[in-house]
């Protein structure tokens, strides 16, 4: 078995699971114009596919959270209509897809989307019919690949309980979690508390943006006043992390508990040196909590912002800290041990998609 960092075009071909990946900052740079000529939104700062992309690209380069998000309003602008929705979500499923993610949980928040009428209902059934027909494609293609939908409620708002109960309403139909994002400083998870203890009372599952552009106060709240199963980033979690000069790690009370409990943390590294998180991503924390045990995983956040991919994450941190296709298989096991779906559902991914891909990819190497 090769030890060696394995090159692009097997990264590629590695089988994938995804859970941090938002709708809205996934678009494809084309359909993003498409569909702003079709519903007449003129705001779009280019009119060609490529210039749009590095647009969104820049502007999300600003080392500010607030800024980051602000590019956002363009894609939640064209997503207003149903077959919008729809389209956004088919073409999510099949990049994913054919980029070897074998299972994906994309997350978008319905209430970003009823500025032309649709209700909360809608936005969410055309969601799903576009992830249906997206993976049926994709399959089609001879890409096999399972997607979850979690229902993002903004914590810069006060919709999260019924977006909490929205979620539990469709989670047999293919809504598989609920989440909270937006701006950190100023807005924390608790004054959601009502949706979570709800969810809770209805053994629905919830992860929560917390540890990203905000340090441990937002971890600690998330997990011991919210009870989140996953922490969104939860990357600052290194704050509560010293590291001697002999290289000796030293954990606080809160980072030990996180490790221990096998709390997953939702990591991006890409997302994160472009919000300012880290300065490259051989100094992202990932590769530290990685070392240290953490139940670490690797995520896409905003395909389009980033202007990234799993196979690009998976390459950079592969360069960066000299990671094998045993690092990445235990990566993406960490994921779908984590993932949103019952247990007999995960297993079946480990062990018929996962492991005899990572399997046939160590002998191809190996040879």
């Amino acid at each position: 078995m090769s030890a060696s960092v394995p090159p692009p075009d097997v990264i590629r071909r590695a089988p994938k699971a995804l859970l941090h990946d938002h709708l809205d900052g996934g678009l494809r740079a084309q359909t993003v114009i498409d569909l702003a000529e079709e519903s007449g939104y003129a705001g779009l700062p280019a009119q060609d596919a490529e210039t749009l992309s590095r647009w969104f690209s820049e502007a999300a380069y600003s080392g500010s959270l607030e800024r980051y998000l602000d590019t956002f309003q363009h894609t939640v602008g064209v997503t207003q209509t149903a077959p919008a929705l729809a389209r956004v979500a088919r073409e999510c499923a099949e990049d994913l897809a054919a980029d070897g993610v074998v299972y994906a949980e994309v997350r978008y928040a319905p209430e970003l989307h009823v500025q032309k009428g649709l209700t909360l209902n809608e936005v969410v059934e055309a969601v799903l019919a576009g992830i249906e027909e997206g993976v049926a494609s994709a399959r089609s293609a001879g890409h096999w690949i399972r997607v979850g939908v979690l229902l993002t409620a903004m914590r810069t708002a006060t919709h999260s309980r019924e977006i909490a109960e929205l979620a539990v309403s469709y989670r047999d139909r293919g809504v598989v979690g609920f989440d909270i994002a937006g701006a950190e400083a100023g807005f924390p998870p608790t004054r959601h508390l009502d949706a979570f203890e709800y969810l809770r009372r209805e053994n629905a599952h919830f992860t929560i943006h917390a540890g990203e552009a905000f340090g441990l106060p937002s971890i600690w709240e998330a997990i011991q006043w919210c009870g989140a199963d996953r922490l969104g980033h939860g990357v600052r979690i290194v704050d509560d992390i010293s590291v001697d000069p002999d290289g000796k790690a030293h954990l606080g009370k809160l980072a030990a508990y996180v490790r221990d409990r096998r709390i997953p943390l939702e990591l991006c590294p890409t997302s994160n040196i472009q919000t300012g998180v880290a300065p490259t991503i051989e100094k992202h924390p990932i590769g530290l909590l990685r070392k240290l045990g953490f139940r670490v995983t690797i995520n896409t956040d905003n395909r389009l912002m980033s202007g990234t991919s799993m196979t690009r994450e998976m390459q950079l941190c592969c360069e960066a800290f000299g990671w094998t296709l045993d690092d990445l298989q235990w990566l993406t096991v960490n994921a779908m041990k984590s993932a949103f779906i019952p247990f007999d559902e995960r297993l079946d991914i480990i062990n018929n998609h996962i492991k005899p891909g990572y399997a046939a990819l160590k002998v191809e190497m190996a040879g």
